[in-house]
């Protein structure tokens, strides 16, 4: 099977060399997705708001491949304050996958300005 590499729609272009989503048959890889709106300026004032838009730019990376937050099987979650953002962090994300419980993992990173950056696999159309 031959990689596809996709570009969502109405997000600016990568600033470094990586693909935003590559889908091979029917499994979906996102880059990880920092809180950068299309503008390519980071929204958000905390963690939760920019968690909030974290699963917008996943949700539009998913849209390229054709799937959704209920298809993702598996997420990685970096936060720059693991101990302090959790908790906010953690109920946008149960807010946001609703009943769904990918596996995840979640680890506290240094990040370049920003608070959270999220990543996932999905496998299209097995929807939760």
């Amino acid at each position: 099977m031959k990689q596809e590499k996709l570009h969502p729609e109405g997000a600016p272009p990568p600033s470094a060399p990586y693909t935003p989503v590559i889908k091979v048959g029917e499994t979906v890889w996102t880059s990880g997705q920092a809180p950068f709106g299309a503008d390519g300026a980071i929204h958000g004032a905390n963690v939760a708001e920019q968690t909030e838009v974290v699963f917008d730019n996943l949700e539009a990376a998913l849209k390229a491949a054709g799937a959704t937050l209920a298809d993702v099987v598996k997420v990685t979650a970096h936060l720059q304050d693991l101990h302090g953002d959790f908790d906010a962090y953690n109920e946008v994300y149960a807010r946001r996958f609703g009943s769904h419980r990918p596996c995840r993992t979640t680890v506290g990173s240094t990040l370049g300005g920003f608070l959270v950056e999220i990543d996932c696999v999905a496998a299209v159309g097995s929807g939760a």
